[in-house]
């Protein structure tokens, strides 16, 4: 029987999943939401599943190695766009379709820009978050193409704070599912999706925006520049330093170890 894959529906899977859809006799490949991903996993309805970072612990889960969606520096696609400056936030809207976000950003309020703002869950509507807060989480597309200077808004963006104040890249999702689903060759067939879609970023633009040059390019320099798909040393420290983190201000109830495939 094929794996059953669930991957996230946003711009920045699509090079982890580059081929994968022809692979139909090992790979059973549907996309929803980050969260939805996780549920799906939890539930048993997908074998594997590119997850939220933050949904990985408490679970007897195993970790494709050399995979993920990360950043090491802005990731562009992750943000607060705000009416006022991020110490003057007192209320901030959030998009509540990835946790992992989410816990970044309560630990970076925490622990870098030394606020505690009123959190409001809020369908990702920006002008609607911003009428009832000084600020928005926003993630996704949404977030990459919003122009916060046009819009008279300032723009935070979490991957160039996280990193500003670690040092570390940020990993926000990577395949993961329950011991000895995945064998060795599922797990190279994975990789080598992920090189071959690195690879492929200015076709991966032009399928996701045919009818818009502007943002097919947008998109190429995001996929190349923006987001990273490695899971090395230094991501691997990120992540545990994340999960450290997220323990100490009460996101996490302890830090977790990591077990891979």
């Amino acid at each position: 029987m094929p794996i059953r894959l669930g991957a996230v529906s946003y711009l920045n899977t699509r090079p982890l999943v580059y081929g994968l859809e022809q692979q139909a006799d090992r790979f059973d490949l549907r996309f929803d939401v980050p969260a939805k991903c996780a549920e799906l996993l939890h539930a048993n309805e997908v074998d594997l599943g590119l997850i939220p970072s933050i949904e990985y612990p408490g679970h007897d889960y195993r970790i494709v190695p050399g995979v993920s969606i990360a950043s090491d520096g802005p990731v562009a696609s992750v943000a607060i766009f705000s009416k006022v400056p991020t110490e003057n936030i007192r209320s901030l809207a959030l998009d509540t379709s990835s946790r992992t976000s989410i816990a970044l950003l309560r630990v970076l309020c925490a622990r870098w820009f030394e606020i505690e703002p009123r959190l409001v869950s809020m369908p990702p509507a920006l002008d609607r978050m911003l009428g009832e807060c000084d600020a928005a989480l926003v993630i996704g597309d949404n977030a990459l193409f919003t122009d916060h200077s046009a819009l008279g808004l300032e723009k935070a963006d979490l991957g160039e704070e996280w990193i500003g104040m670690t040092g570390l890249p940020f990993v926000y999702a990577f395949w993961a599912g329950r011991p000895g689903l995945v064998g060795p060759a599922d797990v190279a067939a994975l990789q080598d999706a992920r090189d071959r879609g690195i690879a492929a970023t200015a076709t991966i633009g032009r399928q996701s925006f045919p009818d818009n040059p502007e943002r097919a390019a947008r998109a190429d320099v995001y996929l190349r520049e923006n987001v990273k798909y490695a899971l090395g040393e230094p991501e691997i420290a990120g992540l545990r330093r994340f999960y450290a983190l997220a323990a100490e201000v009460g996101v996490l109830r302890s830090a977790e170890t990591l077990r891979f495939y």
